[in-house]
């Protein structure tokens, strides 16, 4: 081997040498990183969410669109649990010799944090988009956007782990 990461015959060497427990450190390392992306962006919308009850046109909300809220902050509540999980698991678990198995629970925990943040963003869209413009053309943009996400969040990943993992 070289200094390159080529074998003696020329080729490129494929995947990392290295331990379980070394490719756990990297990828806990990374999966952290990520995480602190999707935390950031749900604590303020969970944040603006909070204080929505509390301004004086709440009242003057359709029943409908006062449940739609409700939904928005337990939906919000529990992406916040399930994005911040990760975090709790590493420090209940650190140094107990199980980094590879909280890794895969982490990574659970976060694509699972992600599909709630799906779901809290359409219900806070549809909310918003409800209540500014009274139209009826809102369901059909909320569907626009939660299948913008399903393609970026979910969609361009899957093909690109597809595609290249099968080489």
């Amino acid at each position: 081997m070289t200094d390159s990461g080529t074998a003696e015959n020329g080729n490129r060497r494929r995947g990392r040498d290295e331990t379980e427990e070394e490719r756990a450190d990297r990828m806990w390392t990374e999966l952290i990183q990520e995480v602190r992306v999707a935390q950031m962006g749900v604590q303020i919308l969970f944040g603006f969410l909070l204080t929505v009850v509390f301004q004086s046109k709440y009242e003057e909300l359709s029943t409908t669109d006062q449940r739609i809220y409700l939904v928005t902050v337990v939906l919000g509540a529990v992406t916040t649990g399930a994005l911040i999980g990760p975090v709790s698991l590493h420090r209940l678990v650190s140094g107990r010799q199980v980094k590879p198995q909280a890794v895969r629970w982490a990574s659970r925990l976060t694509v699972l944090g992600l599909v709630l943040l799906l779901a809290t963003m359409a219900c806070s869209l549809l909310l918003i988009l409800r209540v500014a413009t009274h139209n009826g053309v809102v369901p059909y943009v909320v569907t626009g956007v939660v299948l913008w996400y399903l393609v970026c969040w979910f969609g361009i990943p899957m093909w690109t782990r597809r595609r290249h993992s099968a080489r």
